[in-house]
């Protein structure tokens, strides 16, 4: 099988082409990626030269470049996307370019190439915050911040093309993902690298916002199982196996570390912050998936990660050019310094 995979330079596309490249000794893959500054070419340094992989730095929303990355392709995977929550709400007009954009240029390529399956990757957040029980496929989209509600309008294009044009697609909603290879400005490994250091860790509002967390070496299984097993025009949730408010999380990781409690400073609450996501994971279970890493056993393995790979993220942190913006425009907003991370 020959993939396209979009966006494979980041954190779950390179987990992704990792495991393909690994798992099927057959298998190309095609990396179409823009390289932005989440996008990091020594994430894929182990397999990069190989007569099986191939990186093409373009952009998702140039037509010309798409259709060259699909002549002779079996399928896509469709990662690419601007994912940042606080930086949607900063600037919304690039997540709309790339999210949406770039979707329907994929759309449309896949479509004149007649490749036989389109995997476009999606969050729970376009389900928006969930009070009490399960997001489930057929639930209303009701996103809350920009990014959201960019990754919904793509996901109803992908839905229409598979409707109208029948395009062979298929759409994945995971929970918040952990793991090696994730940019130092998400959540966790924020979390776990300025304890390293012993640098505070902002918590957004009352820290009681819920979400639910997948390994992302879990959600990249999940991903070729879908692949070679779902449906046409189905869409699937993959969740993960832990549920917890962000301040228990932090608490946990912090003992886990050894770290004193000072280190956790309340910051306000962000705009449009949901309050919870959770998701229902019937669907894919009823096709056979099953998780490999219980919770507990991925936590561990990314904080020694990170342990183990500081030359890798010390660099992205210390270049922070991505921190130093989103500071300034964050503390701008407030009247006041802050130093807030994304919960996602």
């Amino acid at each position: 099988m020959k993939l396209l995979v979009t966006g494979g330079l980041g954190f779950i596309g390179s987990n992704f082409v990792r495991h393909v490249l690994k798992s099927h000794p057959s298998w190309r893959v095609v990396n179409l990626d823009i390289r932005t500054y989440a996008g990091n070419p020594a994430n894929l340094a182990d397999v990069a030269g190989g007569l099986r992989y191939r990186w093409v730095r373009a952009d998702i929303r140039d037509p010309h470049a798409a259709a060259e990355c699909m002549r002779g392709v079996d399928a896509v995977v469709h990662f690419a996307a601007e994912s940042h929550v606080d930086r949607s709400i900063l600037d919304a007009a690039s997540f709309v370019q790339t999210n949406v954009v770039g979707t329907h240029v994929l759309l449309e390529e896949a479509r004149r190439a007649a490749v036989e399956r389109f995997v476009h990757v999606s969050t729970d957040e376009v389900y928006g915050s969930v009070e009490k029980g399960f997001s489930r496929e057929a639930d209303p989209l009701e996103p809350n911040s920009p990014y959201a509600a960019s990754k919904a309008a793509a996901d109803l294009l992908v839905r229409s093309y598979c409707v109208t044009h029948k395009l062979p697609a298929l759409i994945t909603r995971s929970s918040n993902n952990f793991g090696p290879y994730q940019f130092p400005e998400k959540a966790l490994p924020l979390l776990i690298t300025n304890f390293f250091d012993d640098q505070p860790f902002p918590l957004y509002g009352d820290g009681m916002n819920v979400r639910d967390w997948v390994y992302v070496l879990d959600h990249v299984r999940a991903l070729e199982f879908l692949l070679l097993k779902g449906r046409t025009g189905e869409v699937y949730n993959i969740g993960g196996m832990h549920a917890a408010p962000n301040k228990e999380l932090i608490e946990r990781v912090r003992k886990l570390m050894g770290k004193p409690a000072s280190l956790v400073q309340p910051v306000p609450d962000r705009p449009g912050h949901d309050r919870r996501y959770a998701l229902d994971c019937g669907k894919l279970k009823a096709l056979g998936f099953k998780h490999a890493y219980p919770f507990d056993e991925a936590l561990n393995l990314t904080i020694a990660w990170y342990r183990a790979n500081e030359a890798w993220w010390r660099p992205l942190k210390k270049a922070g050019g991505y921190r130093k913006y989103y500071d300034r425009q964050y503390a701008a907003r407030l009247g006041r310094h802050a130093d807030p991370s994304s919960a996602r």
